[in-house]
């Protein structure tokens, strides 16, 4: 039998907080009960934004948690070579075209288009307006992803030749715990429209980098958070374009605010280490995010 992988993918920009730790703490509880293996990935492919003092912090609030990983960790500022065979590969295949429109350029447009048609800009699962297709048009079939002798530029996905090709697609979500009951779930990534595959200055972005990585990984269990769930419609399409294999699924509940928002760096939620500080224990973090307690030592899997 195969011996099940799980993985938690943090990205070194901020803190974890206790959104991170119920991941974490899922992702090493189901490892430990499976037999399986535990890995953790830093997810730290937009070096512009990433920081080595935030992954220092990261491995030493996992290791605070009792989270038993494998070492060493792999890092995606390491991998460039692996991403950029994959559009190598998009590219062979016409499904890729590169994107120099800045921000501003896709705003004015958007804007420019709601004004002539009176009806407002289509946008993806996350609220975020789909890309106009501009330099899509303007590409008139061209697939070298490479751009070397370009100005930079962005790659991205067209869409709907992805999906043509790709023909129906579907994972399976699974429940509280991972291999018992699931339902099947169809997968409609047009409705993310041609999203990114690399960044200008960033050998790929998220969508790419993580089906890539999980592939090489030998990830067979992949339990995130519930925003991710609709972003596993794109990770099946790559993940079949790419002929990698399909993990299981588990998208857990997330942990929220006063407000009802998740937890997010970017809103200064408390961290682990901030509520460590205020003598806060690995007991009273898995009771604050609603797991029970952590079973015998033993049971877990040695680094």
């Amino acid at each position: 039998m195969t011996v099940p992988v799980f993985r938690f993918a943090p990205s070194p920009n901020g803190p974890l907080h206790l959104g991170h730790a119920l991941s974490a703490l899922l992702n090493a509880d189901m490892a430990a009960e499976s037999g399986g293996r535990m890995l953790v990935r830093i997810e730290d492919v937009d070096v512009t934004r990433a920081r080595p003092e935030h992954e220092r912090a990261i491995l030493d609030d996992l290791d605070w948690l009792g989270i038993a990983y494998e070492r060493p960790v792999r890092r995606q500022s390491e991998h460039a070579d692996d991403y950029a065979a994959a559009l190598d590969r998009l590219a062979a295949l016409g499904l890729v075209y590169r994107s120099s429109l800045s921000r501003t350029e896709i705003t004015a447009a958007i804007r420019m288009e709601e004004a002539r048609s009176g009806r407002p800009w289509p946008r993806d699962p996350d609220g975020a307006p789909l890309y106009p297709g501009i330099d899509r048009e303007r590409a008139s079939g061209e697939t070298d992803a490479s751009g070397a002798s370009q100005a930079p530029h962005a790659v991205r996905l067209d869409m709907a030749k992805a999906v043509r090709l790709a023909g129906p697609l579907s994972w399976e979500e699974f429940g509280d715990r991972l291999h018992g009951e699931s339902e099947s779930i169809a997968a409609d990534p047009a409705a993310w429209g041609d999203i990114v595959l690399a960044g200008k200055f960033t050998p790929a972005a998220y969508h790419l980098a993580v089906v890539v990585d999980d592939a090489l990984q030998g990830v067979t269990d992949v339990v995130r958070g519930r925003d991710l769930y609709f972003a596993t419609a794109v990770h099946r399409l790559l993940q079949r374009l790419l002929g990698l294999p399909e993990p299981h699924y588990h998208h857990h509940r997330l942990i929220v605010d006063a407000d009802g928002r998740k937890l997010s760096k970017s809103r200064g939620s408390a961290g682990l280490a901030d509520l460590r500080a205020t003598g806060a224990t690995v007991a009273d973090i898995r009771r604050m995010v609603g797991l029970a307690p952590a079973a015998p030592l033993s049971s877990h899997p040695s680094r």
